[in-house]
C-alpha cells in the first residue's frame, strides 16, 4: 500500500530534520514544495514559466499550477510507494485538491504529523541566530555561541543577524504561519489524521514518536 504523509510544523520546529529522518527510515520520497518550485523555475518547464509569469507580476501563483507541479512529481516512478509531503498543502482548498488527486489513484493521505512548538520557543530558536559575513557560518546566542562575542570562531569575521533571523521578522513569520495553517490543522484533525508531537523534546525523541505514529498506520 502506498503511504502518503503530510508533515506540518512552523518555522523553527525542526521539520526539515525530521523530514529527512522519516524519508530515510520509511523509504519515502521527500516532496518539498519549495524544491518543486525551484526545480521547475530552473528547468524552465511549462509549469515553471507559468509560475514565473505570476511571480514577475508580484502575484501569488494560483493553486492549480502548484497542484499540477505536485501531480507531476507524484506521478514519477520513485513515488509509487507514496511520498512525504512538506510545504504542501498550505490551505484546506489545496488539501481537498490533494485528496481528489490521490483518490484518482485509489490512494489517500494516511497521516498528518504536526510538530508543535510554542511561539515563544520558536522566537528564541530562530531569533538568536547570527551568521558570519565571510562564509555564512551560523551561531546561536544560547545554543551555539561564538567564543568571542560578535566574531566568527573559524575566520574571525564579523557576525551579523540576517533580516530573516531578526526577532521582529521571526515573530511575523510565525504569526503568518499560525494564521494560515490553523484551518489546515483543523481540516486534518476533523478527518482523524492529525497526530500532534511535542517539538520541544530532544530531536531523537521527536523522531521516535513520529516513526511510532507511522508504524501504527502501516500495521
Amino acid at each position: 500500500m502506498a503511504l502518503y504523509i503530510v508533515l506540518l510544523g512552523p518555522p523553527g520546529a525542526g521539520k526539515g530534520t525530521q523530514a529527512k529522518v522519516i524519508a530515510e527510515r520509511e523509504k519515502l520520497v521527500h516532496v518539498s514544495s519549495g524544491d518543486l518550485f525551484r526545480e521547475n523555475l530552473k528547468l524552465q518547464t511549462e509549469l515553471g514559466k507559468l509560475a514565473q509569469s505570476y511571480m514577475d507580476r508580484g502575484e501569488l501563483v494560483p493553486d492549480d499550477i502548484t497542484i499540477a507541479m505536485v501531480r507531476e512529481r507524484l506521478s514519477q516512478p520513485d513515488c509509487t510507494q507514496g511520498a512525504l509531503l512538506d510545504g504542501f498543502p498550505r490551505t484546506p482548498a489545496q488539501a481537498k485538491a490533494l485528496d481528489d488527486l490521490l483518490a484518482t489513484w485509489g490512494s489517500r493521505i494516511n497521516l498528518v504529523p504536526y510538530i508543535a512548538v510554542a511561539p515563544e520557543v520558536l522566537i528564541e530558536r530562530l531569533g538568536g541566530r547570527w551568521s558570519c559575513r565571510a562564509e555564512g557560518h551560523v551561531y546561536h546566542e544560547k545554543y551555539n555561541p561564538p567564543k568571542v562575542m560578535g566574531r566568527c570562531d573559524i575566520d574571525g569575521s564579523e557576525l551579523y543577524q540576517r533580516e530573516d533571523d531578526k526577532p521582529e521578522t521571526v515573530k511575523n513569520r510565525i504569526r503568518v504561519y499560525m494564521e494560515q495553517t490553523a484551518p489546515l490543522i483543523a481540516y486534518y484533525r476533523e478527518r482523524g489524521l492529525l497526530v500532534e508531537v511535542d517539538g520541544t523534546q530532544p530531536i531523537e525523541l521527536v523522531s521516535e514518536q513520529l516513526l511510532k505514529a507511522i508504524a501504527k498506520v502501516r500495521s
